[in-house]
C-alpha cells in the first residue's frame, strides 16, 4: 500500500467510505423510489402517500429486510463509482490547484467533473437499481439484470436517463464540494484539525448535502421516471411534461425530496468524512 499511486489509494479510501454510507442508507433510496414511482391516479381529494407509509408498506409486505432491496446493485455501483469519483477529483485537484486550494467557482466545476465522469462509468448499473427498488421489475441478480435488460431492451437502455443523471449529479457535487470546501474554509485553523475534526467535517458536509439535494431533487425526479419506463419516453422533455401535467404539478418534482435528501446528505457527509480521515492517515492531501 505504501508504493501505491496516490491516485490508486484515494480510490481505496473512495471505495472503503462508499460501501459504510451505501450499507447503513439504502433504505432511504427504497422509499424515495418508491414516492416517486407510485402508482395513484392523484385525484383531488386522493389521499396523499408519505415517506412513513411507504416505509411501514414496505416492512408490512417485503418484511425489513425488503428495506434493503436494491442494496447489492447500489454495492455494485457505489464501491468502484466512489471510487472513481474520489480518485478522479483528487487526480483533477493535483493537476489544476497543486499550489492553493480551489476558489468556489472552480471547486463546482472539480465536485462537477469528477461526479460526471463518475456517473457515465456506472450509469447501467444506476438504471439496474433504481428498477430493483421500484418493485415493478422481478431481476434475480444485477448482472442477470443487465443481461436482460441489454438482450430484450437494447445497450440504449442502460443508458437511459443519461442527460438526467448528469442534470442531476454534476451540479449536486460541484454545490456539495463548494459549500463544503467554503464552509471549511471559514472556520479557524485550530477547529479543523482538532481532535473533533471528523466531526465538523460531518457538520460541513451535512450544510453542503441539504443545500445540494434542494437544489438538484427536479431531476431526480425525471431521471427515476425514464429509468423506471423507458419505453413511455422518447426525450428528457416528455418525461419533465407528464411529471408537470399528472403528478401536481411543480410539487411533483419534489416528490420523495425528505428521504433523498436524507440519505444523500448523511451518505456524502460520511463518505467525504471517512474518505478525508483515511487519506491523512495516509499521509496524503485529500
Amino acid at each position: 500500500l505504501e508504493i501505491a499511486h496516490p491516485a490508486l489509494k484515494a480510490f481505496m479510501c473512495g471505495s472503503l467510505s462508499g460501501t459504510c454510507s451505501t450499507l447503513l442508507f439504502q433504505p432511504l433510496d427504497l422509499v424515495k423510489t418508491r414516492l416517486q414511482t407510485i402508482q395513484n391516479n392523484m385525484l383531488p381529494g386522493s389521499p396523499r402517500v408519505g415517506m412513513v407509509k411507504v416505509f411501514i408498506n414496505v416492512i408490512r409486505t417485503e418484511k425489513v429486510f425488503g428495506l434493503w432491496k436494491g442494496v447489492s446493485p447500489s454495492f455494485v455501483r457505489c464501491i468502484p463509482g466512489v471510487g472513481i469519483y474520489f480518485s478522479t477529483f483528487y487526480s483533477l485537484k493535483q493537476h489544476f490547484f497543486p499550489e492553493h486550494a480551489p476558489n468556489a467557482g472552480q471547486a463546482v466545476l472539480l465536485g462537477a467533473g469528477a461526479r460526471a465522469v463518475a456517473g457515465v462509468c456506472m450509469l447501467p448499473v444506476t438504471v439496474i437499481k433504481t428498477r430493483f427498488e421500484s418493485g415493478q421489475y422481478d431481476y434475480r441478480s444485477v448482472f442477470g439484470a443487465l443481461r436482460s435488460v441489454y438482450k430484450l431492451e437494447g445497450p440504449r437502455a442502460l443508458f437511459s436517463g443519461l442527460t438526467a443523471t448528469l442534470l442531476r449529479d454534476a451540479p449536486f457535487s460541484g454545490i456539495y464540494v463548494m459549500f463544503y470546501s467554503q464552509t471549511k474554509k471559514s472556520l479557524p485553523q485550530e477547529v479543523t484539525s482538532s481532535a473533533y475534526a471528523p466531526l465538523v467535517n460531518f457538520s460541513c458536509g451535512v450544510l453542503a448535502g441539504v443545500m445540494a439535494s434542494l437544489v438538484t431533487q427536479p431531476a431526480d425526479v425525471v431521471k427515476t421516471h425514464i429509468q423506471v419506463s423507458p419505453h413511455l419516453y422518447r426525450r428528457t422533455r416528455d418525461a419533465i411534461h407528464f411529471i408537470y401535467t399528472v403528478r401536481q404539478g411543480l410539487r411533483g418534482f419534489f416528490r420523495g425530496a425528505v428521504p433523498r435528501s436524507l440519505r444523500r446528505t448523511l451518505m456524502a457527509a460520511m463518505a467525504w468524512t471517512v474518505y478525508e480521515q483515511l487519506m491523512a492517515r495516509m499521509g496524503l492531501k485529500s
